[in-house]
């Protein structure tokens, strides 16, 4: 272990007279007088480390055995609060993380490990939080309260840590954060509809990350997609699949090619779902699902139970009423469409992959045993919002809604949160763990909370209109757990 990347100290036998320096670094004054009363530990006083928006002591290294980068970074001031981040290592300098350290907390958490593409497992991410909280805690002591943040992947550990590490947080924040197998499969739906409807040829399960065949394929699909635009019968069934499959009609990568559409106006609702699934479709830039399907043994994504009548009437009302307008215009029979879907011949989930994704840390079951705030980006095509809606009716279900709270910022893009947005999220969940109730979550309260710690930032939360019912919702049951 590297403190401060010059004082090196090896062996876990010293952990204990670290904790001990740390408690003098903070807690003590080191007189001249004193060399006597320390003349064992190596005198650290100095040791802070200069930076243009404060000062703080940093200890940045591997976690033994795994290997995994991690940093941590203790302000001056410090509140007494951590803050641990799954993406922490590589965003330190971030002016969000660095506003975080003028304002008092400490922040900690790691880089994400080589060959994760290929053997993605949020449960090993886990681990490794775990291992820098306790790396933490051995060199600066127990946090008054530690809050475990993070967006995406960081997301995905964070809403895990909310329901099986009580005991190790105080509260989360989860930004964008999927859970791996329902996104898998709602990732599955839309493309299925396509598949039935548009290019029975083209493939939508086991696509390489990259190489000349991915290549092809994006281009194929892409095509099929652009020569549907220009038809009504291709217009209406482009609408079809991203209400069935609960895609946004407006989100994906890069900036936003066309504006926030009104929900209530049928070409440009369905012109912004067209240049949402150009973008979404198969290609070196949506490896998400993929990455889903290799992190296990075997297939993830499956839909022989399928009802995609059913799926359908889930669906946001405002997307259904543009899919009957222009099935309506082109002539066509939606219902024959949606028949057509249904008896398309269907895709089994291997037993062996559900197993895998049953255990613990790798899916959410929709219990949070402490203060847990969820955020989306309306605009996010990466990590789908109707997840939210999910993951808030498995929480009621399961008699878990006064620890949960979820919100929505109005903008296209995967976590693309300002820095007065995170503050807020931040804040709001600090006053729920300090003071035992929420404070108030409506938009309105979140965007003047935002503005007063940074008003700099964009405040843009809303009031997200979201699907009837999330249709991917899967909680492991005992035959999932053996492999069955």
């Amino acid at each position: 272990m590297k403190l401060n990347n010059r004082y090196s100290i090896k062996g876990n036998s010293l952990m204990f007279l670290v904790l001990l320096v740390s408690n003098l670094l903070f807690f003590t004054v080191v007189s001249a007088q004193g060399e006597d009363q320390n003349w064992h530990l190596p005198d650290l006083s100095e040791k802070f480390k200069s930076h243009p928006k404060g000062i703080f002591v940093e200890l940045a290294d591997s976690i033994p055995i795994r290997g995994t980068l991690y940093r941590i970074r203790v302000p001056k001031n410090w509140n007494g609060i951590l803050l641990s981040d799954l993406d922490y290592y590589k965003s330190a300098d971030s002016q969000r993380n660095v506003k975080l350290l003028e304002m008092g907390y400490a922040l900690s958490g790691t880089k994400r490990r080589p060959g994760r593409m290929k053997a993605y497992d949020p449960a090993h991410e886990i681990h490794d939080i775990i291992s820098v909280l306790d790396i933490f805690e051995a060199n600066f002591g127990k946090p008054s309260k530690t809050i475990q943040l993070g967006c995406s992947g960081g997301g995905t550990i964070t809403i895990a840590m909310a329901e099986i590490h009580p005991d190790r947080i105080d509260g989360a924040i989860a930004l964008c954060g999927a859970t791996s197998p329902w996104m898998a499969n709602t990732h599955l739906d839309a493309l299925f509809v396509l598949k039935a409807l548009l290019a029975p040829e083209l493939p939508i399960l086991e696509i390489p990350l990259k190489g000349a065949e991915m290549q092809s394929i994006a281009k194929d699909w892409e095509n099929v997609v652009k020569a549907a635009q220009k038809t009504p019968e291709g217009r209406a069934r482009i609408a079809l699949a991203i209400t069935i499959g609960q895609w946004q009609a407006w989100g994906g990568k890069g900036e936003a090619p066309v504006p926030n559409p009104n929900l209530n106006n049928t070409i440009e609702l369905q012109n912004s779902m067209y240049e949402s699934l150009v973008r979404l479709l198969p290609n070196r830039g949506t490896f998400g699902t993929t990455m889903i399907e290799l992190a296990a043994p075997g297939q993830i994504k499956g839909n022989t139970d399928v009802d995609y009548r059913e799926f359908y009437e889930n669906g946001n009302e405002l997307y259904k009423k543009t899919v009957e307008d222009l099935y309506k215009k082109a002539g066509i029979s939606l219902k024959s469409d949606i028949k057509k879907v249904n008896n398309f011949p269907r895709i089994k989930a291997d037993a062996s992959a559900k197993k895998w994704w049953s255990k613990p840390g790798r899916t959410h079951i929709g219990e949070p045993k402490i203060p847990f705030l969820r955020l989306s980006t309306s605009g996010d095509g990466l990590v789908y919002p109707a997840m939210v809606k999910g993951y808030e009716d498995l929480v009621v279900k399961n008699g878990y809604s006064k620890l949960f709270r979820s919100a929505y910022v109005n903008r296209w893009g995967h976590c693309t949160f300002s820095v007065g947005e995170w503050l807020a999220a931040i804040e709001t969940v600090k006053q729920r763990i300090e003071k035992g109730v929420w404070p108030n979550t409506k938009p309105k309260e979140l965007n003047r909370l935002a503005k007063k710690l940074d008003s700099n930032s964009k405040a843009e939360y809303f009031e997200f209109k979201t699907v009837k019912k999330y249709n991917r919702t899967w909680v492991p049951d005992i035959n999932d757990f053996i492999g069955e």
